[in-house]
C-alpha cells in the first residue's frame, strides 16, 4: 500500500495540473493518505491532509494552519475546515471552495 494511495489521491485531484495551478508543494506520503503544503489562498490554511478511509472507500480532508515559533520551538496547529466522507470526484471542488484556487482555466 505504500506509495499507491498517495499517488492515487494526487492523480484524482489533478496530478501535475493541480501542482502547477495551485503551487502546492512538499508532498508527503502518509501511508493511508497525502499531506501537502499550500500556497497563499483565501483562507489562512497552509496545509492539507487527504486521508483514505478504506472501510468506507471515501476520503477525509483537513485544511489547517501550522505555525512554528523559533523562540519556543513550539508547533501550533489550527484547524480551518474538515470534511469527512468525501467521494473522489468531490476532492477538486472542495479544494476550490475552501482555497479559492481554480483548477481549470
Amino acid at each position: 500500500m505504500d506509495n499507491q494511495i498517495a499517488a492515487t489521491i494526487l492523480r484524482q485531484i489533478g496530478g501535475k495540473r493541480f501542482v502547477v495551478m495551485t503551487g502546492s508543494h512538499d508532498f508527503i506520503n502518509l501511508g493511508n493518505g497525502l499531506r501537502m503544503s499550500l500556497s497563499r489562498n483565501k483562507t489562512s490554511a497552509n496545509r492539507l491532509e487527504i486521508i483514505y478511509d478504506a472501510g468506507a472507500d471515501l476520503y477525509n480532508m483537513r485544511f489547517y494552519r501550522q505555525s512554528f515559533s523559533r523562540k519556543t520551538f513550539e508547533v501550533k496547529i489550527k484547524d480551518i475546515k474538515t470534511y469527512e466522507g468525501v467521494y473522489c470526484d468531490m476532492l477538486e471542488d472542495i479544494f476550490s471552495d475552501v482555497t479559492g484556487m481554480h483548477l481549470y482555466m
